[in-house]
């Protein structure tokens, strides 16, 4: 194990940063082994040189490389000091992670290959063997075979024209790609009912409990998996095999497309594998990280080890701790659907092409609001914080914010207090052109109304949803009895995102904004939907549905009961004796007002009486209490 820090990288010329960074987002796609990235790079490079976005880029380089020349001044004056405790301090912590491998469990993640292509391909078979792409300014998806030519997500449909001038580039079709998804998903929830989306074509799944319970290994059980979505979507997908989600992510891109690879889960199999790993293949490490790694000496996950006295005092406590998992090949075990993490934000932003005009300004905003508030209803939160973003037709980036008097999610409301951010915007940037808006609600707060019933451990009643009503996402855990704490205070209670999730979620803002802005670079800008974090309630699993059919409703409190006669007869004679409680109770309430309108003197006089006795006895009266008779 190295123990110093290998010698320092040489200096690299400016232009090759800014080629690289050119490569886009994508560059770690699978397909592309055999592609010349150099080839590639001087194409994109000479294409897109003079144009706004290339000017761009070229600030946002040098900007990149000032602040890594920041980095090193840094380092270098670290480097004269004594950092023995420093030292010390990272080995501690190493050793204090150590203690918290978890190898017991069994976590796969799965991608669907080349999605959008490959449902495409369904419809029109003859684009099987050549290249295309889906996506018209912007390419969202490629094929494998448009992939061999050095073409791939994230990349100007105009520049992937010029490395395979046969490229043939197909409209996106969400709707056509959330119905396969959904199959898709119906499928993997039975082996694992808690699983997370973690875009619309790939999820984590633990399982470890269906390996246990169908006796059956993790290979075998993803190789079924695999063949039943093949067989019922007619589309592959690929999986990564580990003991934890960082390891199945980076596995399953290690035999694409239509293949799936194993990591033995043991220590020395997992530190021989992140050894040689480059830092970019791991989920949370974009191109802005892995350079500043890169410009210190980190280029694989193995050389993190030499580095750890200067990490957290060069990128900070958190960036120290992560990059410390990823040395160790350590993650999270627990999977668990999305809608369950915690929400920090609500928000919505679309591209268009340059707009100055204050009226349209005003009416793009308006339709904003109205997107975000169909995005609020979905979720079901309001906010007290709204963000507004703006994109300049410079690319320059800037955000204002209002606290709110109140939790708001109408898009009359979002309109009204973005309005204000808006005209200071036009005030200190008069004739502003715009390229990109957006609204965000942050300080969320839950609209969800909680099941009191649910407390005393009664199933929620199906009921059919009004198809103008914007229906109320369920957890999973909905059809179960639900934990007293669940419910407690009317409020839900939410996962708080795990800090490897964040760095995941960083990069992929970084891979969504270049995708905005590589739409400039096109004549045609599309309306895109986000290709992010679907938060979206799972299907309930066949097991499950067979199971809810068998349920008998209580002719008293309307909710469905186990279809077991002993246990229903003894449920419908609770109700009955709570009903009969609750009738006697209203009867007693009803004639002890009656008899008090009639003796209203006496009653006082009777109440003063024995108030003044208790307080006598030293005990106070209550003057909220009631008594209440029986019989």
């Amino acid at each position: 194990m190295a123990t110093e820090p290998p010698d320092e990288p040489k200096a690299v010329n400016e232009h090759d940063t800014l080629k690289y960074s050119l490569l886009g987002p994508s560059l770690t796609k699978s397909g592309q082994d055999s592609v010349d990235q150099n080839k590639v790079s001087e194409i994109i490079y000479n294409a897109s040189k003079g144009s706004k976005y290339f000017n761009n880029e070229e600030n946002r380089d040098k900007n990149l490389t000032q602040k890594i020349a920041r980095i090193l001044q840094k380092k270098k004056q670290l480097e004269s000091l004594d950092l023995a405790s420093d030292r010390r301090k990272a080995d501690d912590y190493i050793a204090e992670l150590e203690l918290t491998r978890d190898l017991s469990q069994t976590v796969v993640h799965i991608d669907c290959d080349a999605f959008y292509a490959a449902v495409e391909e369904l419809d029109r078979p003859e684009l099987k063997d050549v290249p295309f792409a889906v996506g018209k300014g912007v390419l969202t998806t490629c094929n494998y075979h448009a992939r061999k030519f050095g073409c791939r997500s994230g990349m100007a449909g105009f520049v992937a024209k010029k490395l395979c001038p046969q490229l043939i580039q197909l409209p996106l079709n969400f709707d056509k790609y959330t119905a396969k998804a959904q199959e898709v998903r119906e499928i993997i929830v039975d082996y694992d009912p808690r699983f997370e989306s973690a875009s619309i074509d790939e999820a984590y799944l633990n399982i470890t409990e269906y390996c246990e319970t169908n006796d059956i290994t993790p290979e075998d059980a993803v190789e079924q998996l695999r063949r039943e979505v093949h067989e019922k979507t007619k589309i592959t997908i690929s999986a990564g095999i580990a003991a934890n989600a960082k390891l199945a992510k980076i596995c399953s891109n290690k035999n694409k497309p239509n293949g799936q690879f194993l990591l033995p889960s043991d220590r020395t199999s997992i530190m021989t594998f992140m050894r040689d790993l480059p830092t970019r293949k791991v989920n949370g490490i974009g191109r802005v990280f892995e350079r500043e790694l890169d410009a210190i000496g980190v280029k694989t996950c193995g050389d993190i080890y030499a580095y750890r006295q200067y990490l957290s005092k060069l990128f900070g406590e958190k960036a120290f701790v992560f990059l410390m998992q990823c040395y160790l090949g350590l993650g999270r075990t627990k999977v668990q659907p999305a809608e369950e993490y915690e929400r920090k934000s609500v928000g919505t932003e679309s591209t268009f092409g340059d707009m100055s005009d204050p009226k349209e300004l005003r009416d793009k905003l308006c339709a904003t609001a109205e997107e975000l508030q169909k995005d609020m209803l979905r979720t079901q939160f309001k906010g007290r914080t709204l963000c507004l973003k703006v994109k300049l037709h410079t690319y320059e980036v800037f955000t204002r914010q209002a606290i709110l008097p109140k939790a708001i999610y109408l898009a009359d409301d979002l309109y009204k207090y973005s309005v204000p951010m808006l005209s200071k915007l036009e005030q200190e940037f008069p004739g502003m052109k715009l390229r990109l808006m957006g609204l965000r609600c942050t300080h969320l707060v839950s609209m969800k109304k909680p099941d009191t019933m649910a407390f005393f451990g009664f199933k929620k009643r199906h009921t059919e949803t009004n198809s103008t009503e914007v229906p109320e996402i369920h957890s999973p855990m909905s059809p179960q009895k639900r934990k007293a704490e669940e419910i407690s205070n009317g409020e839900e209670k939410w996962e708080p995102l795990p800090d490897e999730l964040l760095f995941e979620d960083a990069e992929r803002q970084e891979r969504e904004d270049d995708l905005q802005e590589l739409e400039s670079l096109s004549q045609e800008i599309n309306k895109r939907r986000h290709h992010g974090k679907e938060i979206v309630a799972n299907p309930t699993p066949k097991k499950a549905k067979a199971e809810e059919e068998e349920w008998w409703d209580c002719p008293i409190c309307m909710r469905p009961q186990a279809a077991n006669e002993r246990e229903f007869n003894e449920h419908i004679d609770l109700c009955l004796s709570r009903q009969t409680i609750r009738d006697a109770v209203q009867e007693t309430a009803t004639s002890g007002e009656s008899t008090s309108m009639a003796a209203t003197g006496s009653n006082k006089k009777m109440k003063l009486g024995n108030d003044r006795g208790k307080e006598k006895a030293g005990v106070k009266g209550d003057p909220k209490q009631r008594r209440l008779f029986f019989g």
